[in-house]
């Protein structure tokens, strides 16, 4: 079965990842569903790329990494529903509900089996798809997933974690999300965001800053965005507090997996992912010294090349299965 695409939304203020080679287009898979294509080689029949981003985040979180990768395989990007350019419009936005948005994106747009990269809750996106459907899985990349191990998950950041504790109580997180609505602006919410995914804020690209404030200025016209996030990081919440089952959903992984992890992140302890790592030695791993919660914003040319190497030494399908 075969997706209805048709051209992106106009009325998006344009096409954000236009500067990066990316062409937008909309997938009808039970509602409407914003994707962007970064092309690939001509004739390549390689498992293609597909990007899923984390919490709060949208496709411009790859449009750093996405135009190298594209040189290699095709490399596709969906927003998933509450995020980004695509709307909510009733559906759930819980992890749960993302994996199965993901499932049909991988076999009705991107053709399976799919190489899947996920950042932070997309790698649990991923893993979640992975599990449910292993077939239409060549291969995934987890970059800063959230991988709890016990005796290594401790909140780096006490602000962190009392914003959290708000958005996992049922009124408060509501109350919270909407007075921040009005009392940052969307220039203030990027740096914020800044702040919390990057060692270094001084090395986010001018151009995706711009974007991203772009973006948050769309989405503050489009209904049900916090309450998406909620239901995401409520879900999320839940798969995380109980170790012993997301344990469990990586232990049944069957794709090979490359695991990537910045040593300054914040919101994932770098203990983790090597906890992870050693649990799990058929999993290539890759730790990023200085780099924080999002690698493929912060250091995209060691991103790159991790992937590239990856690739090329994986034991994946190399033909797609119609």
């Amino acid at each position: 079965m075969t997706a209805t695409l048709s051209a992106g939304p106009a009325a998006s203020a344009a096409s954000f990842a236009a500067p990066w080679g990316g062409r937008d287009f909309i997938a009808d898979l039970g509602g409407r569903v914003h994707g962007v294509d970064f092309g690939g080689p001509p004739g390549c029949s390689a498992p293609p790329l597909v990007l899923v981003h984390g919490l709060g985040g949208s496709h411009l979180d790859w449009v750093l990494v996405a135009p190298a990768l594209a040189a290699q395989r095709r490399v596709l990007a969906l927003d998933l529903a509450g995020f980004g350019l695509t709307p909510a419009t009733g559906r759930l936005a819980t992890v749960q509900a993302s994996a199965a948005l993901l499932g049909r994106f991988v076999r009705e747009v991107a053709g399976a089996p799919a190489v899947l990269v996920g950042n932070s809750m997309g790698g649990t996106v991923a893993m979640l798809h992975a599990r449910a459907d292993p077939g239409s899985v060549a291969g995934l990349v987890l970059i800063d997933a959230p991988v709890p191990v016990p005796g290594s998950w401790r909140w780096p950041d006490q602000r962190l974690a009392a914003d959290f504790a708000l958005c996992a109580t049922p009124g408060a997180g509501e109350l919270y999300l909407w007075s921040a609505r009005w009392r940052m602006t969307p220039r203030q919410q990027a740096g914020r965001i800044l702040e919390l995914c990057f060692a270094d804020p001084r090395r986010a690209s001018p151009e995706v800053t711009e974007a991203s404030v772009r973006l948050a200025e769309y989405r503050r016209a489009v209904p049900g965005t916090e309450q998406a996030f909620l239901q995401a990081a409520r879900s999320l919440g839940v798969l995380v507090g109980w170790p012993g089952r997301y344990r469990a959903l990586a232990g049944a992984l069957d794709p090979p997996v490359l695991l990537i992890h910045g040593e300054q992140d914040r919101l994932v302890p770098v203990a983790a992912a090597r906890r992870a790592a050693a649990a799990h030695p058929g999993w290539a791993t890759a730790l990023l010294p200085g780099i924080g919660h999002t690698p493929q914003l912060e250091a995209p040319g060691q991103v790159v090349a991790a992937i590239s190497r990856w690739l090329a030494a994986a034991p994946v399908r190399e033909e797609q299965v119609t």
